[in-house]
């Protein structure tokens, strides 16, 4: 997710060899994480009964609609959209079954950034079906998108009130709260260029300028983790996928509104979200590497 957003962003930036790099990377790397994957979940198969799997394991549905967008106008998209797709309404209903046995206080108590993921796949797939022309299924997984967003940001906003004394209640995946709206700012982009409705500029917009007012109190809590010294493999990367998407909507939204100030926000997004993709891979492998055994 983080390779194929930061190369789209290169591209919109004329950065053309690091948007081929990237996205080299990102195609590479999604099969091969998909058979280590399933073969780690052979050896120990994975606890379904477990909200927080369930959520995670929307990450696969949001990397294909990355890598399927970053390579659009291809083949590609139809085999990453079906299979995207396939995932998201396996992974929805069981979601919904899981939150209704848990309960409302449990889930209020549980609640975190990585919750988000539900909502960025279902925007991926509205971004996908947008470039499909499947304007039907745009909007439908669109508005899906952001009430899934309303209904996660409720239960986390809740559990930080909650926990207001507690320095443990945000974590570097909380950046994915700014990366949901970021995402289905692009999601309604895609769909405006295909259904122009004066409604959807005007959700786009409000998507956007929520996302950015994440971004300061987002940055406070990145400094506070930091200072904890959160494991990077663990943890960080869940900072560079928003980060790559907030330049990313932020250039959408300039070509779709005109304002001229955006194009020089989305380009130092994009630059902050290329030196945190490759400090935190000069970090994993680091990590990596010492954890090999000698």
């Amino acid at each position: 997710m983080a390779a194929g957003i930061v190369s789209i962003s290169a591209a919109d930036h004329a950065q053309r060899g690091i948007s081929v790099g990237l996205a080299v990377f990102a195609a590479v790397a999604l099969p091969v994480l998909m058979v280590l994957a399933a073969s780690g979940w052979a050896r120990s198969p994975l606890d379904m009964t477990d909200i927080d799997v369930v959520l995670r394991l929307f990450t696969y549905v949001a990397a294909c609609a990355v890598v399927a967008t970053r390579f659009g106008g291809t083949w590609v998209v139809w085999v990453l959209a079906g299979m995207g797709l396939t995932a998201w309404m396996s992974l929805m209903p069981l979601l919904i079954r899981r939150m209704r046995r848990v309960g409302w206080p449990a889930l209020r108590d549980r609640a975190r950034g990585a919750w988000e993921l539900a909502s960025v796949a279902s925007s991926g797939l509205a971004i996908v079906f947008a470039e499909l022309h499947l304007l039907f299924l745009a909007v439908l997984f669109w508005v899906v998108a952001l009430a899934v967003y309303l209904g996660m940001t409720t239960l986390i906003v809740l559990r930080a009130g909650r926990e207001r004394l507690d320095r443990h209640g945000f974590e570097p995946d909380s950046w994915i709260l700014m990366g949901g709206l970021a995402i289905a700012t692009v999601a309604g982009v895609h769909i405006h260029a295909l259904w122009p409705s004066m409604a959807v500029q005007k959700v786009t917009v409000v998507t956007w300028l929520v996302a950015t007012l994440w971004i300061p109190a987002l940055m406070l809590f990145g400094v506070r983790g930091v200072r904890r010294r959160v494991p990077v493999p663990s943890a960080w990367w869940a900072m560079v996928f928003p980060l790559g998407m907030y330049s990313s909507a932020t250039f959408a939204l300039w070509h779709e509104v005109g304002w001229g100030w955006l194009h020089p926000v989305s380009e130092a997004f994009f630059w902050t979200a290329l030196a945190a993709w490759c400090t935190v891979a000069v970090l994993f492998l680091r990590g990596f590497r010492r954890d090999l055994p000698r």
